[in-house]
């Protein structure tokens, strides 16, 4: 993008938050004082004084973060949300469409699976300080955006955000964005992780991130990822060969000169999250890990599945198929319509626990 930055361009910026629900030009900062959200903090300054700068949103309840009409792009979101952020659900509907295609925990969709602030650094999504949620996947729209978000949690929690796009023509041919959530907890003794399931459309997987929780001793890495592309039936046409690998580690993710620690690592395209026991309540590992098909989209024509195996060692040399806690993000661009997304868990079944 950054031989683009001198060109001279017709696309029209805009952005919506709290302070500009519409994004309408000249609109920010007009929330009367005695509507804003900050109206207590602001009362001795009035109208455009920071009058507005979040929402509450009560429990059981939805609320809409953005309603766009036209052709454009989303280039970037912004949020800080309290709360447990497994009980916020994001649901971003592409012109028009009835069902979502994008439908994930807030926490997940920003590589925060276990509810716990774990920094890091990556082109599409990063995290800062101190729970500062920002992605730069780029979201076109041709007709309609609409970005919804649901508290299935039972008190109120509140919402900083800010979502930036431009108002600009698209060539004809235009994959959407889609992201699906799934969790399993545990995995069914050998039973392979499934990522996602029932694509059915034409376009590019860009991403994985996985929140992996042991409930076995010892390492758990050794599964193949398995891409399932268009006519592939038992056997895929792309096969991994351990997770580690996948997620562009090696050896167990451990320190090469002390062979005694994992080593969390943030590069632009992959890493891994260590969330560490305690002597009390934390009792086993916990990972979050990313890996960005950026500069190796992988391309389908008419569908694809992803599935991931749970494996460590046992006694005698043998693979164990291990029963951990697995939830995970599969990213990708397709042509509309999408295939219906298997319904999410409910609340306890969701719950970090």
């Amino acid at each position: 993008m950054l031989d683009e930055l001198f060109r001279v361009s017709s696309a029209k910026t805009r952005s919506i938050s709290p302070e500009n629900p519409t994004g309408e030009p000249g609109k920010g900062g007009m929330c009367p004082i005695e509507e804003g959200s900050a109206r207590q903090a602001a009362r001795e300054l009035g109208t455009g004084w920071k009058v507005n700068p979040y929402y509450d949103v009560e429990a059981k309840t939805t609320i809409t973060l953005a309603d766009i009409s036209g052709s454009g792009i989303i280039n970037h979101i912004w949020c800080t949300p309290t709360k447990r952020w497994r009980n916020v659900i994001l649901r971003f509907y592409w012109d028009g469409q009835e069902n979502p295609s994008v439908e994930c925990p807030l926490g997940d969709f920003f590589c925060m699976g276990w509810n716990e602030y774990a920094q890091f650094n990556s082109l599409a999504v990063c995290v800062n300080p101190g729970s500062a949620f920002n992605c730069y996947w780029q979201m076109p729209f041709k007709k309609h955006c609409r970005i919804t978000l649901e508290n299935i949690g039972d008190e109120p929690m509140r919402i900083f955000y800010q979502i930036d796009y431009t108002l600009q023509e698209l060539p004809d041919e235009v994959a959407y964005f889609h992201a699906q959530f799934r969790r399993v907890n545990p995995l069914p003794y050998k039973e392979v992780y499934t990522i996602v399931d029932g694509i059915e459309g034409k376009g590019q997987y860009v991403g994985t991130y996985m929140a992996w929780g042991l409930n076995n001793n010892r390492w758990w890495g050794e599964g193949e990822i398995k891409f399932y592309m268009d006519d592939d039936t038992e056997y895929p046409t792309i096969c991994g060969t351990g997770t580690e690998d996948y997620f562009c580690g090696s050896y167990d993710f451990k320190d090469p000169v002390t062979q005694a620690r994992y080593v969390p690592f943030s590069t632009p395209y992959s890493g891994i999250q260590v969330i560490t026991p305690d002597t009390l309540y934390k009792s086993q590992f916990r990972f979050g890990m990313y890996r960005w098909h950026i500069m190796d989209p992988i391309h389908f024509e008419k569908k694809l599945k992803v599935t991931i195996q749970a494996l460590g060692w046992r006694e005698g040399g043998r693979y164990l198929p291990r029963q951990d806690d697995i939830a995970s993000v599969a990213f990708w661009y397709q042509t509309l319509p999408a295939a219906k997304f298997p319904p999410l868990p409910d609340k306890d079944y969701l719950e970090v626990i």
